[in-house]
């Protein structure tokens, strides 16, 4: 019995409705252990999966999970019965690299350049 209460039933709810799991995690599980296994498990026909563990932010009970918090951490003191299972919501967030900032910021320059500031007035009488 002591080792269910050292475990945590979660499924991960994606931006689509669907879920990963449920599947159990000891306490000492960590967050970042929590995403690999995201990644890992990602259904592969669904588009625009994580690559990388920085892709994912996992919520719960509205909060965002930082990556050194454990599982037990991340236990809430009302909603956990035995049994119960946690939904932990799935936010892929893809890092963006170095070269696509630089296009970013050429193209945005692009439009300040030829950005009207221009109003005009007009009343007829």
């Amino acid at each position: 019995m002591a080792e269910v209460k050292d475990q945590l039933e979660i499924k991960f709810r994606l931006n689509d409705g669907s879920d990963i799991g449920p599947k159990s995690f000891p306490d000492a599980t960590t967050v970042a252990t929590l995403k690999e296994t995201i990644v890992a498990q990602w259904p592969r026909d669904k588009e625009n999966g994580p690559k990388t563990v920085k892709d994912v932010k996992l919520i719960s009970a509205g909060r965002i999970l930082e990556n050194n918090k454990t599982v037990g951490d991340c236990r809430s003191p009302v909603g956990n019965f035995s049994g119960a299972v946690t939904t932990m919501h799935v936010i892929i967030h893809h890092q963006v690299t170095e070269k696509e900032k630089k296009k970013k910021k050429k193209s945005k320059g692009d439009l300040k350049q030829n950005k009207c500031v221009c109003l005009c007035f007009g009343a007829r009488c």
